[in-house]
């Protein structure tokens, strides 16, 4: 079994940044990645991110194809397609077990492990997370833009940023009806007075995704804006601290969490406001982190 500096896992822009630095500052990093390419939620993104200043026009897309540029040009190692089954600490680092495709089983060591795999829309209470039915979206992305809404009747679920937005947007893509659910509003002020009053009811409801039906009422899809939830169950043998929402607990300036060499980045942690720009800042810490770390025991 070959053996790393560290092992990163998650090939967003927060796992990626810190692979990349590991690898200039002369470490070994390898980035594990579940998905068949490098981004992370940027995959799922075709609209240019204007946020971000040093990529005026560029779309998620974009930006994840020069993800998997940097590290190309960075000679990280990577593991596409390999999905983080367990974790587990030994005498020398930390163990990975993965799964590839094919069912094909893998275990990297590294002697650090560094957790940056995102989150995932959060989906419907009371129903598997993975679960999804015909006519019904969770959560925000290509899939949304690329439906055809014109003459169709929309449910639009959620109080938060992407439920106003999406709700504006489907309304003004020819849908015959468009109506927001919302049991609490938490959105920026901007969004809602775009939204304004009319076909949105705040308070409970009741959702039955397989008939399709809001409160009662029947419809062509149903649009779940519930927000994230973490996505790293993999490493709960650890032991890793975890706040109210689930989110991983780290130091502030160092991004290491309760267990020593365990650094969880991204939006998996929700340290800072969740963007591409502030996930790379997090991967840049924790390379940081690791490098002081590893230099203090070589000195000794």
């Amino acid at each position: 079994m070959q053996h790393y500096d560290a092992v990163i896992v998650g090939g967003g822009p927060a796992g990626a940044s810190c692979a990349i630095w590991l690898a200039r500052l002369g470490l070994s990093p390898l980035l594990i990645e579940a998905g068949s390419r490098l981004g992370g939620l940027s995959n799922d993104n075709p609209f240019a991110d204007d946020w971000i200043a040093v990529l005026p026009g560029v779309t998620g897309q974009q930006a994840e194809a020069n993800i998997a540029q940097s590290v190309k040009a960075a000679d990280v190692p990577v593991r596409l397609q390999a999905r983080a089954r367990s974790a587990r600490r030994t005498d020398i680092g930390y163990e990975v077990d993965l799964v590839a495709p094919r069912g094909a089983a893998e275990t990297v060591c590294g002697r650090s492990l560094v957790i940056a795999s995102g989150v995932r829309a959060r989906g419907l209470p009371g129903y598997p997370a993975d679960a999804r039915w015909p006519g019904v979206f969770i959560g925000p992305g290509s899939s949304i833009m690329a439906q055809d809404y014109a003459g169709l009747s929309v449910a639009v679920l959620g109080g938060g940023d992407n439920a106003y937005e999406n709700f504006v947007y489907v309304r003004n893509r020819g849908a015959r009806d468009v109506q927001l659910y919302a049991r609490t509003v938490r959105a920026q002020q901007q969004w809602v007075a775009r939204a304004g009053s009319k076909g949105v009811q705040v308070g409970p409801y009741e959702v039955d995704p397989v008939a399709r039906i809001v409160d009662g009422r029947a419809y062509d899809l149903i649009l779940v804006f519930y927000g994230w939830e973490p996505q790293a169950g993999f490493a709960d043998a650890l032991g890793i601290q975890r706040g109210e929402r689930g989110y991983l607990c780290t130091g502030s300036t160092t991004a290491e969490t309760n267990i020593q060499d365990v650094y969880a980045i991204g939006e998996v942690a929700n340290r800072m406001h969740p963007c591409v720009v502030t996930s790379m800042a997090d991967g840049v810490v924790a390379a940081k982190a690791i490098q002081r770390r590893w230099e203090r025991g070589t000195a000794r």
